[in-house]
C-alpha cells in the first residue's frame, strides 16, 4: 500500500510517501495510523496529536474507523486553513 504524507507530516517524518507491507490484522485507518506511529520516532512525533490530521483512502477523505478493504493508497494531511 502506498502512503502518502503532506506538509509538516512530510517534514516530522522525512519523506513524502511510503510503500508498506501491511501486517494482516490491521484493518482499519485508526490501526494502520497506530502501525504507522510506531515505526519510528519521527512517524511517532507526526502523529502524536492525530485529532487534526485528515485521512483520505484512495483519493476520499474517511474517518479513522474505515476499513482499509482493498484500497491502494492511503494520504495524511495536516489541518488546512484557506481563503
Amino acid at each position: 500500500m502506498k502512503v502518502l504524507y503532506f506538509a509538516w507530516l512530510r517534514e516530522r517524518i522525512g519523506v513524502a510517501e511510503e510503500t508498506i507491507d501491511l501486517p494482516a490484522d490491521i484493518g482499519t485507518i485508526g490501526a494502520l495510523t497506530d502501525f504507522l506511529a510506531a515505526r519510528s520516532p519521527r512517524h511517532a512525533l507526526a502523529f502524536a496529536d492525530r485529532r487534526s490530521i485528515k485521512t483520505a483512502l484512495d483519493q476520499v477523505f474517511v474517518s479513522p474507523d474505515t476499513r482499509l478493504g482493498g484500497a491502494g493508497e492511503v494520504a495524511y494531511f495536516p489541518p488546512f486553513t484557506g481563503g
